[in-house]
């Protein structure tokens, strides 16, 4: 450290510190923690451990995954007329689709036939392991009947015919198929405790189940869990993970995690399929409607046709007469034809009042298809499918989902538009038939004026022969119509497909082995690193020379080493310890202090006790003597003496004593037992060492003692806690305020700030004590006297450096 004089307001010496010791030094801070390798060490070995032992223990998950695709339906002439209306759903609603595959509805029939309701569990290293398949007992379970779900029970084989039953984990609720979606907890959980019969019934008013012997062995053990399906669907509607394979195509890939993975391709194996027959059903549902209606008609043609043909008969029978007259033939067949034409009319009416009807009570899924009415209306056709589709999304969706969902809102709009132009269709038509009823019925009704004419045995038998062959005709009609129903909803097949079946992965997505690993090794690092980080952020106590260096403004003159001997006297003991070179230096820089006096005052004071202010006083002043200066060490903390026992005197006259009885203060001085070096102890401890101090015996005390000596060593009490040593400054040179490593609070900077400031005291500087060797600092530190702290010092004694020093570039402390 080098000093220079300059006129500051308290005739400072400047000191130029190099920049690096100012600034951010990242090497500090890397070896601040690198002196911890061990703990780094430890904690990465442990973490990496458990992430492998975990790895090996953990319970396999599985990515199960199949696709489809969805195609779109054939486009009609009609499709342009409404599809700009929003009324069209030729083009795949791939949301939809989604919601629909996601649906708790979906999952609860793909679930149906599963027997996933009793899932079966072995003990494992660190968990239970599920069994699916060969399991060693069955549970036949009676769904119609109230029945605990959830906790675990514990099975254990007695012999071929019994079992103990005991409940491993609580949590059993009670499901009622009453009331599916709410379950009651069971307030006494141990109730199935004991043993039981296989295939006897467990029977009470909250279960009802029997267990089978599949092949378990006395001893065996064997855990169960039963869950209802509602709740099952639930869980694997949200585990089910649905998206298109790309934005261009129109594939969804259906995927979901399963411990098993022959259970998870089981399951969504019947996703898939049961998908593919709700869309089927959906489609069959209008021939189904369509279907029904022609055989109520037939139903009623057939009493009628059996009717005119008995009454026919027997009518040609009775009056011997069985055709008509040329001219009675050409009338008749005219109005047969006009007959016909009304009755195919009359029932295209009948089912369009009847498909009316339902719009207007929104009974939709009664629609039937057009094609009964036998009309060319391609646009009626694509609307009821529409809205008879649109109603099977709505009522898949909302098993599911509430009304505020987004995808049941968009198609509730959209069933609301279709009925709207469906419904203008229908009165349209309705309106059409009416007009031509009436027209055939006028037509009909001046061709009944020409049969009256005919004579009246002829005309009694074109009126019979008329009901039958209209009869006969609407039967046949129906009956082509009933047939082309059957056709049609025998050629219905979804529109969708599966593209892949179900597959499980080869690996286990869960664990992540290798992730896990990495994990484990930078948790390893970050436990220790975080506690470093925190410790070193809470710490409040001086352990950092730079610390002084950055927040004090006074001079930082430097470090003192830890000293290794059971009492002060180090300089005096081992004249070639650090410690004492430290002294050494610091007595040097004196010169630089205080260049111009021969006679010098030193004070040493601190922020509270036991900060080593004694010591530094003490070895300052023995420094001094073995340089041949004639130095003496006063005592003046009179409160907690300490001078007396590191030399050992008797503290019986002192400071305090010659202030109390006047006595002359050369008869209190004591011989230290070293050359240049005498004591003025501070004597007995007086009960007003403030008031003594500021007599004016003392500063005539002062006086002599300073024309007697060549330097005068003041040990002061602690200026953070008493008050007579703001009345010392006044009588010394240089004065030096002492921090202790590791031991002084941070916040005892402000205390010797506040003495340049508001006391202003003048040459007033710090050192940093019992500083104790750690890798973040060694020779070459920057204060000039820091290049020797421990057992073995500077040049007297240097040990080759470690390896992991000559890694890091640092020399072993000298």
């Amino acid at each position: 450290m080098s000093t220079n004089q300059s006129n500051t307001p308290y005739n400072y010496p400047v000191f130029t510190v190099s920049k690096s010791s100012e600034d951010f030094d990242l090497r500090a801070i890397i070896l601040n923690y690198t002196k911890y390798w061990k703990w780094f060490f430890v904690s990465v070995i442990v973490c990496v451990a458990l992430a492998f032992f975990f790895n090996k223990y953990a319970m396999p998950v599985y990515l199960i995954n199949g696709t489809i695709i969805l195609n779109e339906e054939k486009p009609d002439i009609t499709a342009d007329l409404f599809s700009s209306a929003g009324l069209g759903n030729n083009k795949v609603n791939t949301q939809n689709e989604v919601w629909i595959l996601k649906s708790f509805f979906l999952a609860e029939e793909a679930l149906k036939d599963l027997n996933f309701n009793v899932s079966y569990f072995r003990d494992g290293v660190f968990q239970k392991a599920q069994v699916y398949g060969n399991t060693p007992v069955m549970l036949d379970v009676d769904w119609k009947h109230p029945q605990v779900v959830g906790g675990l029970f514990k099975l254990k084989v007695v012999d071929s015919s019994k079992y103990q039953l005991t409940l491993a984990e609580e949590g059993l609720s009670v499901y009622n198929p009453s009331d599916p979606f709410y379950n009651t907890n069971l307030n006494k959980q141990s109730v199935f405790d004991g043993e039981y019969f296989f295939d006897s019934l467990i029977v009470n008013d909250f279960t009802k189940f029997a267990v089978k012997n599949a092949g378990a062995l006395p001893g065996e053990e064997i855990y169960f869990r039963i869950t209802d399906t509602p709740s099952l669907a639930l869980d694997m509607a949200n585990d089910l993970s649905v998206q298109l394979v790309d934005e261009k195509a129109s594939i969804l890939s259906l995927s979901l995690h399963s411990g098993i993975r022959k259970r998870g391709e089981n399951y969504l194996n019947n996703l898939m399929d049961a998908y593919l027959e709700r869309e089927l059903a959906e489609k069959n549902r209008a021939s189904d409607a369509t279907i029904l209606f022609i055989q109520n008609q037939l139903s009623g043609i057939t009493d009628s046709l059996t009717f005119f043909e008995n009454r026919l008969q027997q009518y040609r029978t009775d009056n011997k007469i069985f055709n008509l007259s040329e001219e009675g033939s050409r009338v008749y067949e005219s109005l047969l034809e006009l007959e016909n034409e009304r009755a195919k009319a009359d029932i295209s009416l009948r089912y369009y009042n009847q498909l009316k009807e339902y719009l207007d009570r929104e009974d939709f899924d009664a629609l039937m298809a057009p094609s009964i009415a036998d009309m060319d209306n391609s646009l009626l056709n694509t609307l009821v499918g529409n809205l008879i589709q649109l109603q099977s999304e709505k009522t898949s969706l909302s098993a599911s989902y509430s009304d505020q969902n987004p995808a049941v809102i968009d198609i509730n709009l959209r069933i609301a538009n279709t009925r709207k132009v469906l419904s203008e269709n229908v009165n349209s038509a309705i309106s059409n038939i009416k007009a031509t009823i009436s027209q055939l019925t006028s037509r009909i009704d001046s061709i009944d004026g020409e049969i009256n004419k005919l004579p009246e045995t002829e005309r009694r038998l074109v009126g019979i022969q008329r009901q039958f062959e209209i009869n006969e005709s609407i039967y046949v009609y129906l009956q082509e119509k009933l047939y082309e129903a059957q056709i049609t909803k025998a050629s219905n097949f979804p529109k969708n497909s599966i593209l892949n079946a179900a597959r499980s992965s080869l690996a286990p997505v869960f664990p992540k082995k290798t992730l896990n690993l990495i994990i484990g090794f930078f948790v390893g690092l970050g436990i220790p690193f975080m506690f470093i980080t925190i410790k070193t952020y809470f710490n409040n106590r001086v352990d950092d020379p730079r610390f002084l260096e950055k927040h004090l403004e006074i001079p930082f003159l430097g470090i003192i080493g830890k000293g290794t001997l059971d009492h002060s006297r180090v300089v005096l003991e081992s004249p070639k310890s650090g410690v004492t070179e430290s002294f050494r230096s610091l007595r040097s820089d004196m010169s630089y202090l205080i260049p111009d006096k021969s006679k010098v005052v030193i004070l040493f004071t601190s922020s509270v006790s036991g900060e080593g202010k004694t010591f530094c006083a003490i070895n300052m002043a023995s420094v001094y003597a073995l340089s041949g200066k004639k130095v003496i060490l006063l005592g003046l903390d009179l409160r907690k003496p300490k001078i007396a026992q590191d030399f050992g005197l008797e503290n019986k006259e002192g400071i305090s004593t010659v202030l109390s009885k006047k006595m002359n203060w050369r008869n209190a001085v004591k011989n230290s037992g070293f050359e240049n070096l005498d004591i003025l102890l501070s004597g007995s401890v007086p009960p007003n060492p403030a008031e003594l101090i500021l007599q004016d015996s003392f500063a005539q005390m002062m006086e002599e003692i300073k024309e007697s000596y060549d330097i005068v060593v003041m040990d002061c009490p602690p200026v953070g806690l008493v008050s007579e040593t703001k009345e010392l400054f006044k009588y010394s040179d240089i004065n030096i305020f002492v921090f202790r490593h590791k031991y002084s609070d941070k916040a005892n900077i402000k205390v010797v700030e506040s003495l340049r400031e508001k006391e202003g005291i003048k040459r007033i500087y710090t050192v940093l004590n019992d500083f104790q060797v750690d890798h973040r600092y060694g020779y070459g530190y920057g204060y000039g006297y820091g290049y020797g702290y421990g057992k073995d010092y500077g040049y007297y004694n240097e040990d080759k450096p470690s390896t992991l020093s000559r890694i890091l570039g640092k020399k072993k402390p000298s």
